[in-house]
């Protein structure tokens, strides 16, 4: 089922609504491999997803038709291979500023691209870039947030949802077509080149930064300030005069 229902330029103007599917990010990559051509910005949304992925194949849990999961087709050709942190940036900022339109202060973003209201996490993203040569032909962004779904199992102790935040439900193409208009501002941002003042807002909502907080790395417990992140999207953490850069597998956040 296809509509054209969203105001942005082109996220969402050729909309896929899928009543279920394994997961939005294997649908789109599918019909790429097929050498089916799709405007950019086209976007899958799923009613149910069964088989959802996070950042290093954590699965994704949802509630079938309570939450809004989809994905995301973009082209960034002009984004060089080594800045793909900035895209990452950009889809973030997009996500983490439509939602706080919605919920006020607490949204912020967990490194590199988790959402989260206050200790809470709300969503998570995941971007898989098809490369060729120095190039970034397409780039398939999932999407995942908790919006409608009012209990998490057991095994999630750390979720929320707007659901859960607000007291009443929202409508989820409403917004899904804030979201997307969201994501394409910061996008046509990166691409008019305005990489510092992404990054600029990107570390203004960066979750614990220049807080004190508790680590885990190779096994050992540690305290630490976040400072910032590299433009390849390491975290910079400081332990009292000695600053290091960690990439996404070697900390985890140790959150109460």
């Amino acid at each position: 089922m296809q509509n054209n229902i969203f105001s942005g330029l082109f996220v969402g103007q050729n909309l896929v609504t899928l009543k279920e599917v394994d997961s939005t990010n294997t649908f789109l990559k599918n019909i790429l491999s097929n050498s089916k051509p799709l405007p950019e910005g086209t976007v899958i949304m799923a009613e149910d997803q069964y088989a959802g992925r996070g950042q290093q194949q954590n699965r994704w849990f949802t509630e079938a038709g309570k939450n809004l999961t989809f994905s995301i087709l973009l082209k960034p050709i002009f984004l060089p291979l080594n800045d793909q942190f900035y895209l990452t940036q950009a889809i973030s900022l997009g996500v983490a500023k439509a939602l706080a339109h919605v919920t006020g202060p607490g949204i912020k973003i967990k490194w590199p691209n988790d959402i989260y209201y206050n200790n809470r996490k709300l969503g998570g993203i995941l971007i898989e870039n098809m490369v060729q040569g120095t190039k970034i032909n397409n780039s398939v962004i999932g999407i995942g947030l908790n919006i409608n779904q009012q209990q998490f199992p057991d095994y999630l102790p750390k979720a929320t949802s707007i659901r859960q935040i607000l007291h009443t439900d929202y409508d989820l193409k409403a917004l899904l077509s804030e979201i997307c208009k969201s994501i394409e501002a910061y996008y046509l941002q990166l691409r008019a080149g305005k990489t510092s003042d992404l990054n600029q807002d990107y570390l203004s909502c960066l979750f614990g930064i220049n807080e004190t907080r508790n680590f885990k790395s190779n096994g050992t417990l540690f305290e630490g300030i976040i400072t910032g992140v590299t433009s390849l999207g390491l975290l910079k953490i400081k332990t009292g005069e000695t600053e290091r850069e960690y990439n996404l597998k070697e900390v985890e956040f140790l959150i109460n």
